[in-house]
């Protein structure tokens, strides 16, 4: 029997493999786990849907794999199939629904399709329903969009729950909805899967991470005259030559310097874990939502590599062709709204990074220069950082040390 990709939810077009949990000669129920697919990076399991023993494992870790695709191929139970003589005993006990032993937690799951099925769990909590021996499909998830926590498997396992973490105690029971209707005519659209995926990243950030946002700006008048100087050379091979490549350019040779600002935070193992990589990931404006493409290794390209990149992952962006791995694996996030406009904003990081960088419109403005005013373009610059790994100090010195790149162009060939 053939286990196919079920439908991943609205304007999920794939999924990348990211674990095989059985191989071939193991034998599953139709509850037991048998993919970890990651989409949108939230990951989720796969059932098996059968109960049977697996002949062959089609899916591949790394693999990216699309609704309908044959991923396992089960041979069922051999009393799934009509027996030429089954026992008048037996049949009545065919009937009731799996499983025989060990006991199965309080309520059986809804009869319904695999998709029905997919659960929404972190590694770390499947790992921890393992340990304690709960079959994770059976948890009702009480997390953000019904993500299932820690909490949830310990409390399907029977125990006591722990002392509850700062992050629980602030979440507080959502208040209904006025109904709007009352004062005004009103109308309801539906989310796009863009706009889901944001909400889902933006809560999650939001209750993960505590966020401080430091202010800073840099003259960019010298980086302007080299911007214009250049663009014709670039545009001759094809490339438009933005600010953006240079800010990006900055960033990399900035955070190789301060490592701090392109780790993550692992608090249960007590580690920072620090990227050898600089994967940047860049906030485009499309007419479908904000989406994050990752341009990689920015410390080891030009800046004219740098501009090429992003200009094919910006149409991509904005044409929706992006695959889900060019919105994976950045280590530090930039989102310019210099083209649109205002004068600065707290960008909000995007866990499990550490930082990002917000870059607002730069303006002519009258400065001092010990004898009179000079007309210089000032560019105005935020840090959103994660308090619990980076201080205000650290921030600041990041900020200053980013700016020096921006105002002195030449700098940005010398250190890299």
């Amino acid at each position: 029997m053939e286990v196919k990709l079920p439908d991943l939810g609205e304007g999920v077009a794939a999924a990348t493999v990211v674990g095989v949990l059985v191989k071939e000669g193991d034998r599953v129920e139709p509850d037991t786990p048998v993919l970890e697919l990651e989409t949108d990076k939230a990951v989720m399991e796969l059932p098996a849907g059968v109960a049977g023993r697996v002949v062959r494992v089609l899916a591949k870790v790394g693999e990216e794999v699309r609704p309908g695709q044959v991923v396992l191929e089960v041979e069922p139970e051999a009393e799934a199939v009509p027996s030429a003589a089954p026992s008048s005993a037996e049949a009545p006990r065919r009937e009731p629904p799996p499983a025989p032993t060990p006991p199965t937690p309080p309520a059986p799951l809804p009869s319904g399709t695999q998709e029905e099925r997919l659960i929404p769990a972190a590694p770390s909590v499947r790992r921890l329903a393992r340990e304690l021996g709960v079959e994770i499909s059976r948890v009702v998830g009480t997390g953000l969009a019904g993500r299932i926590t820690e909490e949830d498997v310990r409390r399907a396992a029977g125990l006591t729950p722990p002392p509850p973490s700062p992050k629980e105690v602030a979440e507080v029971p959502r208040p209904p909805l006025p109904d709007f209707a009352k004062w005004g005519p009103v109308r309801r659209e539906a989310m796009s899967s863009v706009r889901k995926a944001t909400l889902r990243a933006m809560a999650q950030a939001w209750s993960q991470v505590p966020m401080v946002t430091h202010f800073d700006r840099a003259d960019v008048t010298g980086l302007e005259e080299v911007r214009k100087r250049y663009a014709p050379r670039a545009e001759a091979q094809g490339v438009r030559l933005t600010l953006t490549a240079f800010i990006l350019k900055a960033v990399a040779l900035t955070l190789k310097a301060f490592p701090k600002f392109n780790a993550s935070l692992d608090p249960e193992a007590g580690e920072v874990i620090y990227k050898d990589y600089v994967h940047l990931g860049v906030a485009v404006d499309t007419p479908h939502g904000l989406l994050v493409p990752v341009v990689r290794d920015v410390d080891r390209k030009g800046v004219f590599a740098i501009a090429r990149e992003l200009g094919e992952l910006s149409a991509k962006a904005r044409e929706r062709r992006l695959a889900l791995e060019e919105m994976q694996g950045a280590s530090f996030s930039v989102s310019n709204l210099g083209g649109i406009g205002g004068t600065g904003f707290t960008p909000i990081v995007n866990w499990p990074e550490v930082a990002i960088l917000g870059v607002s419109r730069s303006e002519v403005q009258p400065v001092w220069d010990g004898e009179a005013f000079q007309p210089r373009l000032l560019m105005p610059f935020s840090l959103t950082y994660d308090h619990r790994l980076i201080d205000g100090a650290e921030a600041a010195r990041f900020c200053r040390h980013l700016a020096g790149l921006l105002e002195d162009p030449m700098l940005l060939a010398l250190e890299g």
